[in-house]
């Protein structure tokens, strides 16, 4: 049976016109890519969001919001903790008088408006980065069918010519340049369907992710407000 399949396609490939062979062979490379992201994207998915939660205890454990970023702790690859080293960043900068070290004991209404926009942008950052490679997935879902349309379109117009040439329309004739020019499809489909999974799976784990980091922005920010925000009139200058 194996030998049987591997010769049909031996012969449907013998059979194929140029620019069928061309257009297999893109599709082929579009797999090779949406394959090799959506592991690498599935990979680094998988290791922020264990990355996340082991951050997130951690974080939880602490007594003041800048306790974590005091003992200088490092996570690497870890989206949540990018977005606490960048707000504790700019909260700190905020605290601290030009020229020295020593934090004041609360921030501005204003500067806390600062620490913010900080950490929306580095949200926005974050999910970006997370986000980056999709597209390549996107183009196979979307253009791999097309390609393999075009391939049998262009195959059956190859055989019709042929059949209008030879003046013999029997089914010897005209058989093997339709199937050949239909291999064309199912190599579009073979490289959509796969790619098609693996984006909505991967969208659906950013679309998580990027929850899981606004929440903990909005969490950080109160507890920033609550430790370090007073009203104008009672901000140690």
């Amino acid at each position: 049976m194996f030998l049987l399949a591997e010769s049909e396609l031996v012969f449907v490939w013998r059979n194929a016109t140029p620019e069928a062979k061309a257009i297999i062979v893109i599709l082929v490379i579009f797999s090779i890519f949406a394959w090799s992201v959506m592991a690498q994207k599935a990979m680094q998915m998988r290791r922020a969001k264990r990355l996340n939660t082991f951050f997130e205890s951690e974080f939880r454990t602490q007594k003041h919001v800048l306790d974590v970023y005091d003992r200088k702790l490092q996570v690497p690859d870890c989206p949540l903790f990018v977005v606490y080293q960048e707000g504790c960043k700019e909260l700190d900068a905020r605290l601290k008088e030009r020229g020295s070290n020593e934090r004041r004991r609360y921030v501005s209404l204003k500067g806390m408006e600062h620490v913010k926009r900080t950490l929306e942008r580095t949200v926005a950052q974050q999910s970006l980065k997370l986000e980056s490679g999709l597209i390549l997935l996107a183009i196979a879902v979307s253009g791999a069918p097309f390609l393999g349309l075009l391939g049998t379109v262009w195959g059956v117009m190859s055989t019709f010519s042929y059949v209008a040439l030879k003046g013999s329309a029997d089914l010897k004739t005209m058989a093997p340049g339709v199937s050949a020019a239909l291999v064309t499809t199912v190599a579009g489909l073979l490289v959509a369907i796969p790619s098609m999974f693996g984006y909505n799976w991967l969208v659906h784990n950013l679309r998580v992710q990027t929850v899981d980091l606004d929440n903990f922005a909005q969490e950080l920010t109160s507890h920033m407000e609550t430790e370090y925000l007073r009203d104008e009139e009672d901000v140690v200058r």
